[in-house]
């Protein structure tokens, strides 16, 4: 039976312009940073794909080393493109990026208009697409000229293989300067994509949401659930199959320690009396802060279906949210 997408899923999903920019993104999207590797099942994928756009995510957050193997998302996300969504390519947001290691020698990583126009080019040939919604440098290069690397971005963007390009993982200083060499090109940067949440405060440190509303650019946050820290996962300890277990990825078993361990389930207890779980609740707290968007990540489709769930409830009450920084100092 061929996919019919369900028809009444933008109902279900809140939308919010990106900066000052005509894109609208879903408050909730997807990442397929890990579960849609070619060392992971296609039909599960498959079921998180349809799952999330059945519930009006419609934007698909992947980069070109994202797998496991590097390139085996976005070879996923081509498979299921032509089994499942190419009816419906016209509604789906999909973005990708490059900045970090992806083959050997010298043009493959960083920022150079070697590197940048080289993978976006195998990104879309593993997609089988003809463009990307959003590219993004995936991180600041500190060797090449920043110039060379926004030439490159409006490169991509004039020759039709972007519609929109962005950057990631700058810093608020990083971004004003990226901003300002874009402007004397004629790019607009569509948006920043890096790491926030209750636990990970570095960008208030300084501004970095203002910074990004100032220059009339969005913010997709990825993280906002601390690696799956701020779920009910942890709330008896580290379980066998978790994460911070298996020590994939950024989160570590040792960095668990019992005082966070205590202000996670403080934390659940929040979520609890507004009638959420807690990761809806760590959602809900980034959209609050003025985010536009924040990506999840899953393994299985009652992840997203819950996840999604977070923008029924956005608002947080003045005590609600001292409670919530009380914690988060401790």
């Amino acid at each position: 039976m061929p996919y019919l997408a369900d028809e009444d899923r933008y109902q279900k999903m809140d939308y919010n312009y990106t900066g000052k920019s005509g894109l609208k993104l879903p408050a909730v999207s997807l990442g397929l940073w890990h579960n849609f590797g070619g060392v992971d099942t296609l039909e599960n994928a498959r079921k998180m794909l349809r799952k999330a756009f059945d519930l009006g995510i419609n934007h698909f957050d992947l980069a070109n080393n994202y797998g496991p193997p590097a390139g085996s998302a976005e070879e996923t996300m081509g498979i299921l493109m032509e089994k499942d969504f190419k009816p419906y390519r016209d509604q789906l947001v999909i973005s990708s990026k490059a900045g970090y290691y992806m083959w050997p020698g010298p043009y493959g990583n960083w920022g150079s208009r070697k590197y940048l126009i080289s993978s976006l080019d195998q990104s879309l040939k593993r997609m089988g697409l003809d463009y990307v919604d959003i590219f993004y440098h995936h991180r600041p290069d500190p060797d090449t000229p920043l110039a060379e690397t926004i030439g490159a971005l409006k490169q991509i963007q004039d020759q039709g293989k972007a519609l929109y390009v962005g950057i990631s993982n700058y810093n608020a200083k990083q971004t004003k300067k990226a901003v300002e060499v874009a402007e004397k090109m004629g790019v607009d940067l569509l948006l920043n994509q890096y790491n926030y949440s209750i636990f990970d405060r570095w960008s208030e440190k300084e501004n970095l949401l203002g910074t990004l509303k100032e220059a009339g650019m969005g913010s997709i946050i990825y993280s906002p659930l601390a690696q799956g820290l701020l779920t009910d996962k942890y709330l008896d300890g580290i379980p066998a199959d978790s994460r911070a277990a298996k020590e994939s990825g950024f989160l570590k078993e040792d960095s668990i320690t019992e005082e966070k361990l205590e202000a996670v389930r403080k934390l659940n207890e929040i979520a609890a009396d507004r009638g959420q779980s807690l990761s809806q609740m760590a959602l809900a707290w980034v959209l609050d802060q003025g985010a536009t968007s924040v990506l999840v990540g899953a393994s299985k489709v009652e992840q997203i279906i819950e996840n999604a769930a977070a923008i029924n409830n956005t608002s947080f009450t003045n005590e609600e949210l001292a409670a919530i920084e009380a914690i988060a100092a401790e």
